[in-house]
């Protein structure tokens, strides 16, 4: 059951109806259910009426049960009778109307002088006459020079179904549900003078404002009007000439067809595109809501389609199996003859890909992001080797080539991670192998089209951080990359789309000015620029370099950066430069920093933020980490590097758990752990660490069974040791998988 578009739990079901006995009205009651559900509309309105709707049909198919009340619908006032004025309707006749001259007027409500103006008009004029009209509406007059009116006309909501128009459009039943608002519907339209181009006229007048409008009312700008035209009435020359699209017919149902009579005349469908980019944001899955009930395995796999629903169960199966042994091979993961035997069919299956494992845990991601205000999309490469399975086909170089040759797979990835550093999920996994003809030739390489070289990563990383910025509507998503991912194609692509852009830049890049004259390079410009402010940041230790405090100076600047002058005509990207140049230069390597966001900065605490936000890229390096080093990925063997990759995906998302539970250990400590582990998980690990036969009645705090995994994987848990770090927790995993498989045998004999 749904009300407003959200789906009400067995909790909401018993409070709507212990409420609708204690409210007068069933307009209070819907009012109160909008501040319990969250429905507002996008200017922060409740959504009273939508909820009164669905309570009053719920309530009369018997699905919720309601208290009787009488009707407290406001009552109607007389129609108003026509104020006498100057305006005055012009009839259906031949004129002389001075097209430039036209002016729409919006009528807003039904207070407006113009209301009955609008009505009298359609009613005299209008085969349909004025109404009703269903859902969010706006109406318009249009007057010529002398004050006549030469025509009115009402939008309102789009249709709910309409099979030819669904078909053109190409969006499935989400997305329709989810982006039926940007479509809407020019429900009435008329003119009261014949003369030519005149209705082209009225119609550009009407389309070029609706979308403003509409956003103004609604808080929503939509980007495609739809009409319905009677064939047997018209022709639809008018919304030809007006740069409508024909798409097909209705199959002759209307709005209240239950008995699916098909009585009404077919009318031809006419769409016009005020976005044009309509199809993609019409065809956008909305984001989905977490099952809080399943498990974490089912919420990440248990969506992805292969055809088969018993391959999608062994699919979870399977992943749930590799973290509960991260770093053991796949037989022993699967502990069996026949559960290995079904992995490595799952594996080599014709549908089994990156891109298909990865689709449930993509969308479980967006709806963990979707609780943020502001997401990191991480991007990065690293390589992985397979050199000493040469008997795999498929796989490519990786270093050096010739008589030594490493083999193996490049994987770009791209992860989000809230402000707090919790990784959210992967959003893309990205694995291919280079060709071996022409390896090494960079001369080659760089007079190849942009789209043929390896480069394309960043953009597509890119490209699929926006998709997801388009998706999270209520969330901002910063694209974050290092030193390589330094490249004006995308600069130039966060300047149009939808997700912004902070990263490391490397190349010596020169600005312009508004005119387009080079005016000196990014460095020197912002070197120029007078200290903003200092800020201190905590260096983490890498290889044999300590960790240490660094004090940083902080400068920045808005710039025109220039697309490189080997590329193609002079053009720019605008972005605001920033400096961080540690103060202490006698550091070994000391930080020296030069970002490029397109993030507006208007002080130094922005130019600050966005440096701590750059620093937390470093996540992404712990990730691939854990991936190869917990789960072992260069160990998995194969006969085609495409099986490699399909396991690749499922490891991609075993890594993002356990860092998961690593950082939920720290941020949420007095959780349960029965969030993170079955019963007989953490019934096993409390037996085993308390060497005692019998279980705790309820369940530990996550950070106390987070210290014990780590604990059987090596964590000593000294006062300078902190908190348990993957490294042991991956460890201690693979170890409490053991446990519990042995302890399930003395918990099911009693």
């Amino acid at each position: 059951m749904r009300i407003g578009g959200k789906e009400l739990s067995a909790a909401d079901v018993a409070w709507i109806e212990k409420e609708s006995h204690q409210c007068g009205s069933r307009s209070e009651l819907a009012r109160r259910l909008c501040d319990r559900l969250n429905l507002f509309d996008n200017l922060g309105r409740r959504r009273t009426v939508t909820a009164r709707i669905d309570l009053c049909r719920l309530g009369r198919s018997a699905r919720i049960n309601l208290a009787d009340v009488t009707n407290d619908a406001p009552p109607r006032g007389k129609s108003q009778e026509l104020r006498p004025h100057r305006i005055k309707i012009a009839s259906r006749r031949k004129g002389n109307v001075d097209l430039g001259s036209l002016t729409t007027f919006v009528v807003r409500g039904r207070s407006d002088p113009l209301h009955q103006v609008w009505k009298n008009t359609l009613e005299a004029h209008h085969y349909l006459g004025a109404g009703p009209l269903c859902g969010r509406q706006l109406r318009y007059v249009v007057k010529g020079a002398s004050g006549e009116i030469v025509a009115s006309a009402s939008f309102s909501a789009a249709a709910l179904h309409v099979a030819a128009r669904d078909t053109h459009i190409g969006w499935s039943r989400e997305a329709r549900r989810g982006n039926r608002p940007l479509l809407i519907g020019q429900s009435r339209f008329c003119v009261t003078v014949w003369q030519k181009n005149l209705v082209s006229r009225v119609q550009s007048l009407l389309l070029k404002r609706i979308a403003d409008d509409w956003q103004l009312s609604y808080g929503i700008r939509p980007g495609v009007v739809e009409t319905f035209v009677d064939r047997s009435r018209f022709r639809g020359t008018s919304y030809k000439a007006s740069n409508w699209v024909h798409v097909g017919k209705t199959t002759g149902r209307g709005r209240q067809d239950h008995a699916h009579d098909y009585s009404e005349t077919k009318k031809s469908i006419w769409l016009y595109y005020l976005d044009k980019d309509w199809q993609r944001a019409l065809c956008l899955e909305p984001i989905i809501e977490l099952d809080a009930e399943a498990d974490w395995a089912t919420r990440e796999w248990g969506a992805v389609d292969l055809g088969d629903r018993r391959l999608t169960k062994r699919l979870v199966e399977y992943g749930r199996s590799c973290f509960q042994s991260p770093t053991a091979s796949l037989p022993a993961a699967c502990g069996s003859r026949a559960a290995t035997k079904g992995a490595y069919r799952l594996l080599s299956h014709p549908n089994a890909s990156i891109e298909t494992f990865m689709s449930g845990h993509r969308e479980t991601t967006l709806a963990r992001a979707q609780q943020e205000s502001v997401v990191l999309a991480i991007q990065d490469t690293t390589s992985l080797n397979y050199s000493k399975h040469l008997a795999t086909e498929g796989l490519g170089p990786i270093g050096s080539f010739g008589a030594n040759a490493t083999l193996g797979i490049h994987v770009h990835a791209l992860m989000l991670t809230n402000l707090e550093s919790t990784p959210l999920g992967m959003l893309d996994i990205n694995a291919w192998a280079r060709k071996k003809e022409g390896y090494g030739d960079s001369d080659a390489r760089y007079f190849l089209p942009t789209g043929e070289k390896e480069s394309q990563k960043w953009l597509r990383g890119y490209g699929e951080a926006d998709n997801a910025a388009r998706r999270l509507r209520e969330t901002k998503v910063v694209v974050v990359g290092d030193r390589e991912s330094d490249m004006f194609e995308v600069l130039e692509a966060a300047e149009k789309g939808t997700a912004d852009v902070l990263v490391r830049a490397v190349h010596e890049r020169k600005c312009l000015t508004a005119d387009n004259k080079v005016e000196g390079s990014v460095w020197e410009l912002v070197a120029d620029e007078q200290v903003a402010g200092c800020m201190s940041v905590q260096v983490p230790r890498r290889g044999e370099r300590a960790a240490r405090k660094a004090e940083l100076e902080i400068r920045f600047r808005k710039v025109r950066v220039r697309i490189p002058h080997k590329k193609g005509k002079t053009r720019g990207a605008q972005s605001w430069a920033i400096t961080a140049v540690e103060t202490d230069t006698k550091v070994r390597d000391h930080i020296n920093w030069l970002l490029l966001t397109s993030i507006p900065i208007e002080s130094a605490e922005d130019a600050a933020e966005k440096v701590r936000w750059y620093m937390k890229r470093w996540q992404i390096e712990v990730y691939f980490k854990t991936l190869k080093s917990g789960c072992r990925i260069e160990d998995r063997q194969s006969a085609s590097a495409d099986c490699l990759k399909a396991a690749l995906a499922i490891d991609a998302v075993v890594a993002w758990r356990i860092m998961y539970l690593v950082k939920q250990g720290r941020e949420t400590p007095d959780l349960p752990c029965s969030v993170f582990f079955e019963e007989d998980e953490w019934k096993a690990l409390d037996c085993y660490i308390k060497k005692s036969p019998k279980a705790a009645k309820k369940p530990p705090t996550l950070r106390d069974a987070t210290r014990m995994v780590a604990s059987i994987g090596g964590f000593l848990g000294r006062k300078c040791d902190g908190e348990p770090g993957p490294k042991s927790i991956w460890r201690g995993l693979e170890k409490l998988a053991v446990i519990t498989a042995v302890a399930r045998i003395f918990f099911s004999s009693g």
